[in-house]
Order: structure tokens, then C-alpha cells, then sequence
């Protein structure tokens, strides 16, 4: 791991009080998050599904891209695709030059299930925003 302190701007007690508190914060806020999404009969991983699908061009991505987004091994996000299929809120389909490659678009049911739980987020990261920004500039 390469070092990221530079030696002519040593960290102040006030900096880790900062930094422990903003790494709080974060967790707090993927708590909500997981509640959120069990809330609206959804798993967390379904959630971000659904929003970086949401998110991309088009409403699609290719397996690979999305497990690349997600952070996952492709046959990981293949098993969440397979679920959410069943639950008719992906659709997937083959790239007619490479059968090999599946795009997977969010569904109209899909973008209704994310909307209100967007929605949600947004107003959460909205209320944070201040004291992020505070926490940040303590930085």
C-alpha cells in the first residue's frame, strides 16, 4: 500500500476524530441504505442492481460491465440477474454480434421499484450533505 501522509502535513488529533466520524457516518448511511431496500421488498444487492442499471446509458449494460460496477465476479452478478429476472424487474437479452455477451436492461417494473427508494436516498443524502461538508473541510 502506498503511502498517502505527506510528511510536511501530519495528522492532528482533530483529523482522526474527523475521519473516525466520517467513516461512521458512511456506515450509517449503507444501514439505511439496507434497511431502505428490505423495506421496499428489496435485498441491498437487488438495490444496487437497480440503480446502476438505472443509472446507465440506455437503462442496460452488458453481465461483465454491470459485475465490474458491482464490484463482483461476473458469475456473482449473474445469480443476482437470474433473481431479479424472476422477479420482473431485469430483462436480459444476447448481443446479436457475440451471443456470448448478455445485456441486461432494468425493466419498467424494475425502474418503479428504484424510483421511490432513489427518491428516498437522495433525501437522506440531502439532510447528511451539511455535515459531511463540516466534516470534510476538518479535513
Amino acid at each position: 500500500m502506498a503511502s498517502c501522509i505527506v510528511a510536511d502535513d501530519p495528522l492532528r488529533d482533530s483529523d482522526y476524530a474527523a475521519l473516525a466520524t466520517f467513516r461512521y457516518e458512511l456506515r450509517r448511511f449503507a444501514r439505511f441504505s439496507e434497511e431502505a431496500a428490505v423495506t421496499a421488498g428489496l435485498t441491498p444487492q437487488h438495490y444496487q442492481v437497480l440503480l446502476t442499471l438505472r443509472a446507465a446509458p440506455e437503462g442496460a449494460m452488458l453481465v461483465g460491465a454491470l459485475a465490474g460496477r458491482l464490484l463482483l465476479r461476473p458469475h456473482s452478478a449473474t445469480e443476482l440477474v437470474n433473481r431479479l429476472e424472476k422477479l420482473g424487474l431485469v430483462e436480459r437479452g444476447h448481443i446479436d454480434d457475440d451471443r456470448r455477451k448478455v445485456r441486461v436492461a432494468i425493466s419498467v417494473r424494475g425502474k418503479a421499484a428504484i424510483t421511490a427508494l432513489a427518491e428516498h436516498h437522495r433525501a437522506e443524502l440531502r439532510r447528511m450533505r451539511p455535515m459531511l461538508e463540516r466534516l470534510l473541510a476538518a479535513m
